[in-house]
């Protein structure tokens, strides 16, 4: 394609105005011309992330959502409470685009050999803005899939594959033998499962339903314990105990349940333990929280020793730390294993007119298992879509 006409191209974004209200619409935005080591990318499809779903909304209540605009441009409003507009404050008056990655075909390049490599090639990349109908990136951001691959197929060969071999590299790094991690039935939670049964590395999932223990079950999980169950704590325990786990993923972020995993990991020690002591055992038991399915303050009860850690872990942070041969070998796993261990399921897919639906939203907000939405920006609307 001659880059002198390339098209310009819709572009979700999330605005939070002075005045406490986020709104989220679709801005038409000129395609920028590749550079030499650039490619312009047709975006084809891009999920919605949990993470993404923290940029789209902010702080804002979104059962406050209110819909005004057109069919063809959709502009949705809600509240930003006022105990949260200080957080908020960097954000005030700037429109800002959305989605961390996605997949698409590439339809211009600048003139350096890696780019021009991929002209017509199908690609995952990650580089922000991803909401949008046509993106200009680095030709280094690009991941090109193996021949056959569609882009719903390589939409998420990034955020959630990366994070579920990051989290067995951390444990690996850090001197523990086993995992477990929290919202363990959801796409990425199913992914890490298949990454420690392929690489015999026990795991102790955690899930919020009988449901979801048998999705579990039903992919060859061994060890699944149900927040609701009265008996969780010492199913935890249990796990714990039979896997030797002192390394925990929470994707909660709020509330009781990363202490209680802690609690569980000392008396899991404990059962072994051949002395008392006031202090605890002597094995250092972390947990990293990396998401905030619960919103609220994370609590807990030092029960557990003082041996110990909690803090926060992000996919970004981890990659910098890494060599680039290293990051490198991640993503090449992720490719050789992008239609077994790395496949993602999708609900449903919608365009960006149909993503700014209260409908669309209410379901996608509520970023429960088995409601992952996957945009096509280059889908069109259905006719008469209704708010």
């Amino acid at each position: 394609m001659n880059t002198s006409t390339l098209p310009s191209g819709l572009q979700l974004q999330s605005l939070i105005t002075a005045d406490g209200l986020l709104q989220l619409s679709l801005a038409d935005v000129p395609t920028p011309p590749p550079a030499a080591d650039e490619v312009v990318v047709r975006v084809e499809a891009t999920p919605i992330n949990p993470s993404d779903i923290g940029l789209l909304f902010g702080a804002a209540d979104m059962s406050t959502a209110r819909a005004s605009g057109s069919a063809a441009r959709p502009v949705v409003t809600a509240d930003v409470p006022e105990r949260a507009r200080k957080a908020m404050a960097a954000r005030v008056g700037e429109a800002m685009p959305v989605g961390n990655e996605g997949a698409g075909v590439v339809i211009a390049t600048g003139d350096a050999p890696a780019a021009r490599a991929l002209m017509g090639k199908t690609v995952g990349l990650l580089g922000g803005a991803m909401y949008s109908q046509y993106r200009t990136v680095k030709a280094d951001q690009c991941l090109e899939l193996p021949a056959g691959t569609t882009p719903a197929e390589g939409a998420s060969c990034f955020v959630n594959p990366l994070t579920s071999l990051g989290m067995v590299e951390t444990m690996r790094r850090e001197g523990h033998k086993a995992l477990v991690h929290t919202a363990a039935a959801s796409n990425l939670g199913q992914m890490l499962a298949k990454v420690c049964a392929k690489d015999g590395i026990p795991l102790v999932n955690i899930v919020r339903s009988e449901e979801q223990r048998a999705l579990l079950q039903s992919q060859g999980a061994q060890y699944v314990c149900v927040t609701t169950s009265p008996t969780f704590l010492e199913d935890l325990t249990a796990a714990i105990a039979a896997t030797g786990a002192t390394l925990a993923f929470d994707a909660t972020g709020g509330g009781k349940l990363a202490g209680l995993i802690l609690t569980a990991m000392e008396a899991a020690i404990n059962r072994t333990s051949k002395e008392y002591s006031r202090y605890g055992s002597n094995t250092h038991k972390q947990v990293y929280l990396y998401g905030s399915l619960d919103t609220g303050p994370t609590e807990f009860n030092r029960n557990f020793g003082m041996t110990w850690g909690m803090g926060g872990w992000l996919l970004f942070p981890f990659l910098m730390k890494i060599s680039a041969q290293e990051r490198q070998a991640l993503r090449q796993r992720v490719v050789d294993e992008l239609k077994t261990t790395f496949a993602s399921h999708y609900t449903k897919e919608i365009s960006l007119e149909e993503a700014l639906q209260l409908g669309e939203i209410a379901v996608y907000g509520r970023r429960a298992t088995g409601t992952k939405y996957l945009i096509n920006p280059n889908k069109a609307a259905a006719k008469g879509s209704a708010q």
